[in-house]
C-alpha cells in the first residue's frame, strides 16, 4: 500500500523522537545507578576517614614528645661528662655537642648551653645562673652572660629539674636569638637538666641542692620542631592546635596551622605530658576527606558513561560535525604541545649556551644559564671558566670539530662565585653560521655528596675516627713506604682493647657504651702527637699508628694512653664505672713483615696483656708462646671460614656392649673433623684448642647438635633405629644460658626422641661450675636426654661427684684403659669406677680400647661398654659420604 507524504514525514519525526526517548531513559537509569554507587562509596569513605583521623591524632600525641625526649637524652649524655669532669672548657663542650649530633637529631634545635650557678650574694634575692658555654656559638652569642634568674619560665623549669634530677620543660617564650623575627618565629621552649659536681649521682633532694654547680639547656624553636614532628599525613589531612595547659592566660598557644576545617567533622583531643608540663592537642580534618576522590571518580565516570550511552543513540545525525570538531580540538592540542615544548626547552635544568664560533661571544643562554651565570649574553665564552686557559683549549678543540665532552670544570657563576660543572662543547651550524653549543650540568652537590660518602666509608660514625678499612689502608701505605725507602723511620702499631666493656653495655645499655667510647676518644686525642693515626677497629677495639718512634718512645706513648683511659671516670644514671685497657704494641723497624703479620702480632701482644692481668702494655716478642698464640689465631680464622663455608665433618665411632646382657641396639659417638680448602681432613686436636681460646666452641657445638639432629636417620647405616647418639659439649657451651633451650627446641624441630640423645660433659667442666652444670643436666634429663660424664679420672677426680651429679653413664678416661694390662694401679682405678658406677645404677664405658687383652680384662671387671679401634674405627656419617658410597655397611 502506498505511504502518503504526511505518513513519511510522521515516521521521520517519530524516529528521532524515539531515539531521544530511549536516550533519555538510558541517561536517567545510568545516573540513578551512578548515584547509588556514589552514595555507598561516600559512606565508606567517611568511615575510613574517621578511623584515619583517630589514628593520626594518636600518632601526633606520640610524635610531639619525640624531639623533646631526644633533647633530654642528649642533655643526659652531657651531664655524665660533667660528673666525670666538672671543669669543661668551651672547646671540649663544643666537641661533645658536635659528637652527639643534636642539631641533626633534634629538629628546631637552636643551642645547647651550660649556665654556671653563682651562690646567693649578700643581699641578693637568689642565686644567679649565667650562661658560660654555648654550642654552636655562631648566632647564639647573645646567650653568653645571660642570667636565667631573670627569666621566670626558665628559672622555674631549672629548679624543678634540679630537685628531681629529671628533664624539665619551660613554658613557651620568645627566644632571645630571634628578637625582632615575629612572635611566631621567635617562640621556643627550653629543656633543662641540672649539673652536679664531680662524683656519683646525688640520691636525695638535699644532696642535689648542695652539689648543684649549674644547669644544661637545649633551646628549641617550636614552629620547625613541631612541623617536623607532625610532617606527613598528619599535617596533610589535619588542622592542628597545641595549647600549653600550664601556661599563663593569653599565652597558651604553642602551635597552630592555618585553619580550614571541614564542616561537620569531629575534633580529636589528645594530651601529651613532658618535663612537668601538659600540652593539649586538638585536631580536625581540613580539605577533602581521603577517599572522596573515588566518590567523585564514580560520579564523573558513571555520569560520563551514562551521557555517552545516551549520546550514542543521537550520534548518527551529527557524525560529520563531531569529526570536524574533533579535528579542530586535536589541532589546538598540537599547538599547545608545541608551545609547551618551547617552554620546556627554555626551562631545562642544564645550562645551555650558544656562542658565535668566530668571535667567541655568547649569543644565547637559557633560563638555567642565566640564573647560574647572570647576564652573560655577549660576554666571551672563555671567561666562564675559572681557568681561562682550559676554556680556550676547549673552544679551540670544539671549533676544529673535535669532541670535548663531559669534562669536569670550575665555572664562574653569578656575583663571582664558582661551582663545579660537567661541561660539553660542540660545533653546530645555525642558519648556515658556525656556533659553539655548550651544555653544562652543576655537579657541586654531587661532588660534595661523593666526598661525604667517601669520608663516611673511611670513618666510624660514632667517634669520627678512621674505621678498620681505612686504618689497614694507611698501615699498608706505611709498610710500602718502608719497603721503598731504606732510610724510613720506624713506626709502632698499638692495639687497644677495653677491659670489661661488655659489662657496661649489658648493665646500662648500648647508649651508655656509646657515650663511654665518645668520652674515651676525646680523652685519648689529647695525648696524640701530630701525625698519629687513631682508629676504631671494632666495638671496643682501637688501633694507633705512631710514626718516627723507637721502642722507648712507643712504650711511653702506650703507657700514656693506658693511664689516660684508666683515669676516665664514667658515670651513667647513678652508676660509676672504672675503665681500663689492655694494649699490645709492635715496633716496625725492619722489612719483610706483611699487614696480616702486623695485625696478628699486635692482637697476640694484646692477648698477652689480658692474660697477664689486664690494664697493662705488652710488646710483641717472638717466642714459643707467641708462636703458639699466632698458630691458634690462624686456626681460629680457618675454623671461622670452615663454619661459614660448611666444611666441618662428622665421623661416628660405635660404642660396643661388652656384657652379653646389655640392651640391644647400636650406640655411636660423633667425632668432629675439619676439611681444609684443598680437601685435607684435620683431626680436632689441631683446631679445638684455638676454638676454646677464641670463644668459638659454642658455635661449633650448636652446629654439631643441629646437624646431627637434622640428619639423625642418615648418621649410621642402621638408619632411624639408632639406639643412642652421643654428642660432646664444651665448657663454654655448658656456661651458655641458652644451651638447654637450643637443644630442646632443636629436638622438637626435627622430632628426634630425646632418649636417643646422649650429651657428654667432661669431668673437668662439670666440677668447674657444679651448680650451673647440675641445673642444665637436670633440665635435659627431665626432657628424656641421657647424660654421660666423659674422661672420668683425667682431672681432680672425686667419687663424691658421682654422688652429686645426675648422670646416666661414666666414661673412664682412656689413659687408664690403655695401661690396663701393665699397670696394677690403672686396673684398680677401673675396677673401683666400675663398682661404684654399678652401685649407683650407672652404665660404665671404657675408652681407648685397642687390644684383645684389654677387652678380656674389661669384661672381667664387668665394664658395660667399650670404645676403641679394636672394636670399631671411626667412619664418616652417611649423609656426608659420596652418593655412590651411601650403602649399608
Amino acid at each position: 500500500m502506498p505511504v502518503s507524504p504526511e505518513g513519511a514525514r510522521g515516521g521521520a519525526l517519530r524516529a528521532p523522537l524515539a531515539s531521544a526517548v530511549w536516550a533519555l531513559v538510558v541517561l536517567v537509569a545510568g545516573l540513578a545507578f551512578t548515584a547509588e554507587l556514589a552514595r555507598r562509596e561516600w559512606v565508606d569513605a567517611r568511615a575510613r576517614a574517621e578511623a584515619m583521623q583517630q589514628s593520626l591524632a594518636d600518632a601526633a600525641q606520640a610524635r610531639v614528645v619525640e624531639p623533646l625526649a631526644s633533647a633530654a637524652l642528649a642533655l643526659r649524655a652531657m651531664q655524665t661528662v660533667f660528673l666525670s669532669n666538672d671543669d669543661v672548657d668551651g672547646t671540649l663542650f663544643a666537641q661533645y655537642h658536635d659528637n652527639l649530633h643534636t642539631r641533626q637529631q633534634v629538629p628546631g634545635h637552636v643551642a645547647t648551653a651550660f649556665a654556671r650557678r653563682t651562690p646567693d650574694a649578700a643581699g641578693a634575692p637568689r642565686s644567679s645562673y649565667r650562661y658560660q658555654l654555648v654550642a654552636p656559638l655562631q648566632d647564639n652569642e647573645a646567650l653568653l652572660g645571660l642570667d636565667i634568674a631573670t627569666q621566670p619560665e626558665n628559672l622555674a623549669a631549672l629548679e624543678r629539674a634540679r630537685d628531681a634530677d629529671t628533664p624539665s620543660l619551660s613554658a613557651p617564650f620568645p627566644l632571645l636569638q630571634f628578637d625582632g623575627a615575629g612572635s611566631g618565629a621567635a617562640q621556643g621552649v627550653v629543656v633543662r637538666l641540672p649539673v652536679y659536681s664531680r662524683g656519683a649521682v646525688p640520691a636525695s633532694e638535699a644532696e642535689r641542692r648542695e652539689r648543684e654547680i649549674g644547669a644544661l639547656a637545649v633551646s628549641l624553636r617550636l614552629e620547625p620542631m613541631l612541623r617536623h614532628a607532625l610532617q606527613g599525613r598528619i599535617l596533610e589531612y589535619m588542622h592542628v592546635e597545641i595549647r600549653d595547659l600550664d601556661a599563663a592566660p593569653g599565652q597558651e598557644m604553642v602551635f597552630a596551622t592555618d585553619p580550614d576545617p571541614l564542616a561537620g567533622s569531629a575534633v580529636q583531643v589528645r594530651r601529651a605530658e613532658f618535663g612537668g608540663r601538659r600540652w593539649e592537642l586538638r585536631l580536625w580534618p581540613h580539605g577533602a576527606v581521603p577517599g572522596e576522590g573515588r566518590t567523585h571518580l564514580i560520579v564523573a565516570a558513571g555520569g560520563l558513561i551514562s551521557v555517552l550511552l545516551a549520546l550514542l543513540l543521537l550520534s548518527q545525525a551529527t557524525t560529520h560535525r563531531r569529526a570536524l570538531d574533533l579535528g579542530r580540538e586535536m589541532a589546538a592540542r598540537f599547538g599547545e604541545s608545541e608551545a609547551r615544548f618551547r617552554v620546556l626547552n627554555e626551562l631545562l635544568p642544564a645550562l645551555v649556551l650558544l656562542a658565535d664560533a668566530r668571535s667567541g661571544r655568547i649569543a644565547y643562554a637559557n633560563q638555567a644559564a642565566r640564573e647560574h651565570l647572570g647576564p652573560v649574553v655577549d660576554a666571551p665564552l672563555a671567561t666562564l671558566f675559572a681557568d681561562p686557559a682550559l676554556g680556550g683549549r676547549a673552544m679551540a678543540e670544539a671549533g676544529r670539530g673535535g669532541a670535548w665532552a663531559s669534562q669536569e670544570a670550575v665555572i664562574v657563576g653569578r656575583d663571582g662565585g664558582v661551582f663545579w660543572a660537567s661541561a660539553s662543547l660542540a660545533r653546530v651550524e645555525v642558519n648556515g653560521a658556525p656556533y659553539l653549543l655548550m651544555v653544562a650540568t652543576d655537579t657541586t652537590e654531587q661532588r660534595e655528596l661523593t666526598e661525604r660518602l667517601r669520608y663516611q666509608a673511611a670513618h666510624d660514625s660514632l667517634t669520627e675516627l678512621c674505621n678498620r678499612r681505612e686504618f689497614e689502608r694507611r698501615l699498608q701505605v706505611a709498610l710500602d713506604v718502608r719497603a721503598r725507602r731504606a732510610d724510613a723511620a720506624p713506626f709502632a702499631l698499638l692495639y687497644i682493647d677495653l677491659d670489661q666493656f661488655k659489662l657496661i653495655n649489658d648493665v646500662s645499655g648500648h647508649t651508655a657504651g656509646d657515650q663511654l667510647l665518645v668520652q674515651l676518644v676525646h680523652a685519648m686525642r689529647q695525648h696524640l702527637r701530630p701525625g698519629d693515626v687513631l682508629a676504631r677497629l671494632g666495638g671496643d677495639e682501637f688501633g694507633l699508628l705512631a710514626f718516627d718512634v723507637d721502642v722507648a718512645l712507643a712504650h711511653v706513648l702506650a703507657e700514656r694512653l693506658r693511664r689516660c683511659i684508666e683515669g676516665v671516670m664514667f658515670v651513667w644514671q647513678g652508676r660509676t664505672y672504672a675503665v681500663s685497657a689492655s694494649i699490645g704494641m709492635v715496633l716496625v723497624d725492619h722489612d719483610g713483615c706483611t699487614l696480616k703479620d702486623l695485625l696478628a702480632w699486635a692482637d697476640s701482644a694484646c692477648y698477652q696483656a689480658k692474660e697477664s692481668g689486664r690494664n697493662r702494655v705488652c710488646a710483641y716478642r717472638e717466642d714459643e708462646d707467641a708462636s703458639r698464640r699466632r698458630t691458634e689465631m690462624e686456626w681460629a680464622n680457618r675454623l671461622r671460614w670452615a663454619l661459614e663455608q660448611d666444611r666441618l665433618l662428622l665421623d661416628y665411632q660405635e660404642i660396643v656392649p661388652l656384657a652379653p646382657a646389655s640392651e640391644p641396639g647400636t650406640h655411636i659417638e660423633l667425632l668432629l673433623r675439619l676439611r681444609e680448602e684443598d680437601g685435607t681432613v684435620v683431626l680436632p686436636g689441631a683446631f679445638l684448642p684455638a676454638a676454646e681460646r677464641y670463644g668459638l666452641m659454642p658455635a661449633v657445638d650448636r652446629w654439631v647438635i643441629r646437624t646431627a639432629l637434622a640428619h639423625f636417620a642418615d648418621l649410621h647405616p642402621c638408619g632411624d633405629v639408632l639406639r643412642t647418639c652421643a654428642i660432646n659439649l664444651s665448657g663454654a657451651s655448658i656456661e651458655d644460658e641458652g644451651l638447654a633451650d637450643f637443644i630442646l627446641d632443636t629436638i622438637d624441630e626435627f622430632a628426634v626422641p630425646a632418649e636417643r640423645i646422649c650429651l657428654e660433659i667432661t669431668e673437668t667442666v662439670a666440677v668447674r661450675n657444679l651448680l650451673r652444670v647440675v641445673r642444665v643436666i637436670e633440665r635435659l634429663r627431665r626432657a628424656g636426654c641421657r647424660i654421660a660424664l666423659d674422661d672420668f679420672g683425667a682431672g681432680m677426680s672425686s667419687f663424691g661427684y658421682l654422688k652429686n651429679l645426675p648422670v646416666d653413664l661414666i666414661k673412664i678416661d682412656g689413659s687408664f684403659v690403655r695401661d690396663l694390662g701393665s699397670d696394677p694401679m690403672s686396673r684398680a682405678i677401673v675396677n673401683a669406677v666400675a663398682q661404684i658406677g654399678h652401685q649407683r645404677g650407672l652404665k660404665v664405658v671404657a675408652e681407648w680400647v685397642d687390644g684383645e687383652h684389654t677387652l678380656a680384662v674389661l669384661r672381667e671387671l664387668r665394664v658395660d661398654y667399650g670404645q676403641g679401634f679394636v672394636l670399631h674405627r671411626p667412619q664418616r656419617v652417611l649423609f656426608q659420604r659420596p652418593r655412590d658410597a651411601r650403602r649399608v655397611a
